[in-house]
């Protein structure tokens, strides 16, 4: 196999599995670092990840497992990553700064970096210079839980380059999966991170006994919140770069198509997760329910920091970060939104 072929991935849960289904039916053969060694042992013997997607077989001649990600990585020169982003960096900086020399990075990962509210690729050219030519993004509308029952579903890749873009979707595409192409790198993913918090509210509305006519006046609103921010922050990025402000694609499936399935999706953690707070769950009681990571929860922090500097109107995304960080009962939260939406 030549070198150029060789596909890593790094994380074992529902989207990392996803992922590995997608390539892997595709004949690709993957570098497949999992932390716990008895899930990488089940895997070998049983043929399918005992904790996400239970439903997923795999051929295990098209898996390397290795709970060693220097090794890992090492192995290959295309890395997807597919770890929740508060895990990023405890995973990443076990590798040297020279880990990623030369190798395109491929980041599923829907959050920013906690603490420093970096954008993945940001960090990524701070921690080991990977330039931005190298690096591409994977984002909605799609759930694993459609990809592991091969419902028809689609994704959208972005890079720099459409070219270099088009070439890692063409390894994804498949009878079930279709991709999209685009050069919106920084546009889409900011929009994934915003969808997940809007989602969570969209939860927490549901189990406030709020209707489908109030939460389609949401997502609206959490659409037009989403424009301001993104033309905000664009704005803002143009100006201290000395050029034109990027335009962006808002009816692209990427911001709205992703927005829609996120909020109204049975399948949406970030949904599930804001449905048990507005149900009365607490936070920490919530987390553990679900079992997995509402990538929200933590992107609400992050949005509110960063919006600090951007200065954009975010009511929606402000009653989401008080419901969660500043325990806010939700229905007051809520109660503050009816009237101001349009």
């Amino acid at each position: 196999m030549s070198k150029e072929n060789r596909i890593g991935i790094i994380g074992s849960g529902s989207w990392a599995t996803a992922l590995a289904k997608i390539l892997t039916d595709n004949g690709q053969h993957i570098h497949w670092w999992i932390r716990n060694e008895d899930t990488i042992r089940h895997m070998q013997q049983r043929h399918h990840n005992k904790h996400y997607l239970t439903s997923v077989y795999f051929d295990t001649s098209l898996l390397s497992l290795s709970s060693d990600v220097r090794a890992v990585v090492a192995a290959c020169d295309e890395l997807v990553l597919a770890v929740p982003s508060a895990f990023l960096t405890d995973v990443l900086e076990q590798l040297p700064a020279t880990a990623l020399e030369g190798k395109k990075v491929i980041s599923a990962i829907k959050g920013l970096v906690p603490g420093n509210n970096q954008l993945i690729n940001e960090y990524l050219e701070e921690r080991f210079q990977l330039p931005s030519a190298h690096y591409f993004t994977i984002t909605g509308p799609c759930h694993a839980e459609e990809v592991a029952n091969e419902k028809l579903s689609y994704l959208t890749f972005s890079g720099v380059h459409q070219e270099a873009a088009q070439a890692i979707a063409d390894k994804f595409t498949g009878s079930y999966l279709q991709t999209i192409v685009n050069t919106d790198m920084i546009g889409v993913q900011l929009a994934a991170v915003m969808k997940n918090i809007y989602a969570l509210g969209a939860g927490i509305a549901h189990g406030l006994e709020y209707g489908d006519n109030f939460l389609s006046v949401y997502i609206t609103n959490c659409f037009r919140e989403m424009q301001a921010f993104l033309e905000q922050y664009e704005a803002q990025k143009a100006e201290q770069r000395g050029s034109e402000p990027m335009v962006h694609n808002y009816s692209a499936s990427a911001y709205l198509g992703d927005l829609l399935v996120t909020c109204y999706s049975l399948h949406s953690r970030n949904r599930t997760f804001g449905n048990m707070i507005g149900k009365g769950y607490s936070v920490k009681a919530a987390q553990l329910e679900l079992n997995m990571i509402a990538e929200g929860y933590y992107a609400s922090k992050c949005m509110y920091e960063m919006n600090k500097e951007i200065g954009a109107v975010m009511p929606v995304a402000q009653a989401v970060y008080a419901v969660l960080w500043q325990q806010v009962h939700p229905s007051e939260a809520f109660l503050s939104l009816e009237k101001g939406f349009i």
